[in-house]
């Protein structure tokens, strides 16, 4: 069926590339980006996959997510008596109760196309956008926001008024990836395909962005863009190359990040209470 389906978004793809307009679509196409929503929500297709150890965009997904943009068009939608303009409805989430996740209301806004594991927690206001992928068992705080595309594994934390951002282009980038068992806290900011590795500790108010060095004091290295697994991590400043200026009295401080091998003492202090899934 994804094969079947992967065929169909990428011929709809190049017809849009050719100057296919959202006017122009009719019951074929919607057909095939309506499939494409429910393969996303049903788990069955992703934008990025584990392959050899290694994360990779699966580049005919983030197309669809592209193409269901480009030939949508904005409609007047109904949500908690409120008219809302956008071009994609709010995702169902009749199937959650009987997977043993739960979503709070007012607030948690869930949005077509999003997958949302079993035993999960999404508490409001939390927004999770299209092409994200949430596991079992993880929990998505308050003022949380999960963007699009990415790929949040089982059992995580996400502390509360923490951002994880979305990548859709080019496709070719893997977009932000939080691998199971990680510990986000409040605060904290994943960026720009930024990949976490399973099982860390990130401390709060942390900056996690390729742009940004991480100090891997385990491996004795500096890495960009990841964070190994079974890390504990947490901000620090170093000196930038900018000196005195005339602004400013002495040279001036970039953010980093710092990555220390992981405690048992600090496993203990971030693991969920029971009392959240009883």
């Amino acid at each position: 069926m994804n094969g079947t389906l992967e065929a169909e978004v990428e011929a709809l793809w190049e017809r849009s590339e050719g100057g296919l307009t959202a006017a122009e679509v009719g019951t074929d196409e919607r057909a095939t980006i309506e499939a494409f929503l429910d393969a996303l929500e049903a788990g069955e297709i992703r934008a990025a996959e584990e392959r050899d150890g290694e994360w990779q965009a699966n580049e005919w997904v983030k197309r669809g997510v592209l193409l269901t943009f480009g030939l949508s068009t904005t409609e007047p939608r109904e949500y908690g008596g409120v008219t809302y303009y956008d071009v994609l409805p709010l995702r169902r989430t009749d199937d959650l109760a009987e997977r043993g996740t739960r979503n709070t209301p007012d607030g948690t806004v869930i949005r077509r196309g999003a997958y949302v594991g079993g035993d999960a927690i999404l508490m409001s206001p939390a927004f999770v956008n299209i092409g994200a992928h949430v596991g079992d068992g993880t929990l998505v705080d308050s003022c949380d926001t999960v963007g699009s595309c990415a790929q949040i594994g089982n059992n995580v934390k996400i502390g509360a008024n923490t951002l994880i951002g979305g990548v859709l282009e080019p496709v070719e980038n893997t977009p932000v990836i939080v691998e199971e068992g990680v510990s986000l806290g409040a605060g904290c900011r994943v960026t720009s395909g930024f990949v976490v590795g399973a099982g860390s500790v990130v401390a709060e108010n942390t900056l996690l962005s390729p742009r940004i060095p991480i100090y891997d004091l385990v491996e004795e290295e500096i890495r960009y863009g990841e964070l190994p697994p079974e890390r504990r991590a947490f901000t620090r400043f170093v000196e930038s190359s900018l000196g005195e200026h005339d602004l400013f009295p002495g040279g001036a401080y970039k953010p980093a990040v710092v990555a220390l091998d992981i405690e048992a003492s600090t496993v203990e202090a971030t693991e969920r209470e029971e009392a959240l899934r009883s």
